[in-house]
């Protein structure tokens, strides 16, 4: 079983009523709740950790992950409120307004982390989860405790209008790279952190941390999956885009799925991999992805639809 371990929050989308006013609608979200939803729409055993709210937004959130066959039985429940996240769409590119003080999400601690069983074989992290205290040091304090027996997988999903102390973050998102084993980032993201130069030597920078493979999407043009002796690349699927919002969240879902499949999900599995175990996880995460992108929100497919 895979568990994602970060944010949930309702997606206040911009809509236009029959009167042709500006209105928002709510819609569950989250970059990690994302790729919850999308693992268990692709037939992957899924559990979501992360602290829910009680309030009418956290129950849609709830009912949502059991519709997508997503386990909550680790999430923190609280009182608390939900965050709210509105998105401005312009040329189908999202951009946030994020309002998450005291929340369930944000306010989630040490003492919240459960103990797992062993039928949890991989932990998933990234999103706004892991920029604002004390919820992101409980997910890297969940990391470090696990990394050790259980593969980890990390995609930043970098917000930098949510980042308030820049030097903090980036010092628990370096810490929490090298604990990874597994990778994801887009080449925005990439140079974020890294800063510019060429793709690829910047993915291999991370893996001299100690990771063993770095997705590397690079938009409408695909993704790339590189290791230490590979750089395997897969085209995006060209589809009429009705907005990216959960691209990167469901590609996260198609390649861990075609890794599980491909019994690879392993600490000895990820450190050899055939290229065609890569191709086939690039190709199902830019497959999903691209179906997410061709329908409003973030809506990904199930395993029928591919």
């Amino acid at each position: 079983m895979i568990l994602c371990c970060g944010e949930a929050l309702i997606d206040m989308l911009p809509r236009r009523t029959l009167a042709d006013e500006p209105a928002f609608t709510p819609c569950a979200g989250g970059a990690v709740f994302n790729t919850a939803i999308a693992l268990g729409r692709l037939g992957v055993k899924t559990s979501f950790f992360s602290g829910l709210s009680t309030d009418l937004f956290g129950e849609i959130l709830a009912d949502t992950l059991a519709a997508s066959n997503v386990e909550t039985n680790f999430a923190a429940r609280s009182n608390r409120p939900t965050t709210l996240a509105f998105v401005k769409l312009v040329n189908g590119q999202a951009t946030y307004a994020f309002y998450d003080e005291n929340t369930a999400g944000r306010l989630l601690t040490v003492q919240d982390l459960p103990p797992l069983p062993n039928h949890i074989t991989t932990l998933f992290f990234g999103g706004i989860s892991l920029v604002n205290d004390p919820a992101a040091s409980a997910y890297a304090a969940l990391q470090s405790r696990e990394a050790g027996g259980r593969v980890t997988m990390i995609d930043p999903n970098i917000r930098p209008s949510f980042i308030t102390d820049q030097a903090s973050y980036r010092a628990r998102m370096n810490a929490m790279l090298t604990h990874a084993d597994i990778i994801k980032i887009s080449d925005e993201d990439l140079h974020w952190l890294e800063g510019a130069g060429d793709l690829e030597a910047l993915a291999r920078r991370l893996l001299a941390r100690g990771p063993k493979l770095v997705f590397l999407t690079e938009g409408a043009s695909g993704a790339r999956a590189i290791t230490a002796t590979q750089n395997r690349f897969v085209a995006g699927q060209k589809v009429t885009v009705a907005d990216t919002v959960g691209a990167g969240d469901t590609f996260n879902a198609g390649a861990l799925a075609a890794l599980q499949a491909a019994d690879a999900l392993s600490k000895t599995a990820l450190a050899s991999l055939s290229d065609e175990i890569l191709d086939a996880a690039l190709a199902l995460g830019n497959r999903a992805a691209a179906i997410t992108v061709s329908r409003a929100g973030a809506n990904p497919p199930w395993a029928h639809e591919l």
